[in-house]
């Protein structure tokens, strides 16, 4: 099942589980000091339990199913970061390539050390080493809002899957549908971000720790107080509410992933379904369930 690159890679790494290959990562739509930020993120929050892995996979990727997803499939993983989702779907699929730009993939082969349906490679999307039309399941979560032409890196994604194959892809939504407050506290967070970004990576770091109690938990908080009192109407409507349920160690992983990001683009559900159709994606299904927006499309057979 498993696949030949198309490109040979400039370097194989051999660790104490695996050779990891490396292809560069330069590339017309790549950010080199974004793909190293997120390295230091993931090296930071490496540790993920299955059972959290599982339990938040089960809001991810409620729209998937065997049909789509089987021991048959085989399947990509773009931008895996600290291989949580790879993981998730080497459960479910009978091969996987994993695939980072960053340093992160070596994060990855440490929670992936006895996954044996898996193969690492550090590539870009500009730089994928796999030729087109080969998988059955394409996934990039959460990646390619970071990715200066977001368009472009979904096509390039697409290019790679089977006509009738699937893609998958989680992007930050640009609270279309939110109010006038829910909008002005993001509009305020993002100034935060702005500045937040820049600093040093240290300072970064334990910035965003403090962001996690200040701003996050209080929210938190709130919605877990407004559950409490059945005013369970309320509680959507509440900022960071979707954080109620999570562990800590979650919430400070989101805090450096939401603040310390210096690129990042947002997109409106009607934005999302067009760029997946114009990457040449049909039969295109966005979850009505958090985390928005998360969706998945059929590459079209013509």
């Amino acid at each position: 099942m498993v696949g030949d690159y198309s490109t040979e890679p400039k370097k194989v790494i051999q660790t104490k589980t695996r050779k990891i290959y490396t292809f560069g990562i330069n590339g017309e739509n790549t950010d080199e000091k974004v793909i190293q930020e997120f390295g230091e993120e993931w090296s930071k929050f490496s540790k993920f339990t299955d059972k959290s892995i599982n339990d938040i996979a089960r809001e991810y990727f409620d729209i998937l199913d065997e049909r789509i997803v089987n021991q048959n499939t085989y399947a990509i993983d773009i931008g895996c970061g600290t291989g949580r989702w790879t993981k998730y779907l080497a459960s479910r699929a009978g091969f996987v390539e994993a695939v980072d730009p960053s340093d992160a993939i070596f994060v990855a082969d440490r929670l992936l050390n006895d996954v044996k349906n898996v193969r690492l490679s550090q590539a870009s999307v500009d730089t994928l080493p796999f030729p087109d039309d080969i998988f059955d399941f394409a996934m990039s979560v959460g990646v390619l809002h970071h990715i200066p032409d977001t368009q472009k890196a979904m096509t390039a994604c697409v290019k790679k899957i089977k006509p009738g194959g699937y893609f998958y892809v989680y992007l930050y939504y640009n609270l279309d549908e939110r109010g006038i407050f829910y909008k002005a506290l993001f509009q305020a967070a993002d100034l935060i971000r702005n500045f937040v970004s820049r600093l040093p990576s240290g300072i970064k770091k334990a910035v965003c720790d403090v962001l996690a109690v200040v701003i996050y938990m209080p929210l938190i908080c709130l919605s877990r107080l407004t559950h409490f009192l059945g005013l369970k109407k309320l509680v959507g409507k509440i900022p960071l509410s979707a954080y109620s349920n999570k562990p800590f160690y979650i919430i400070r992983n989101d805090a450096l992933d939401r603040f310390g990001t210096r690129l990042e683009q947002r997109f409106s559900k009607p934005e999302i379904e067009h760029m997946m159709a114009s990457a040449g994606l049909e039969k295109i299904v966005v979850s009505d369930g958090m985390p928005y927006y998360h969706a998945i499309g059929r590459k079209s057979r013509v």
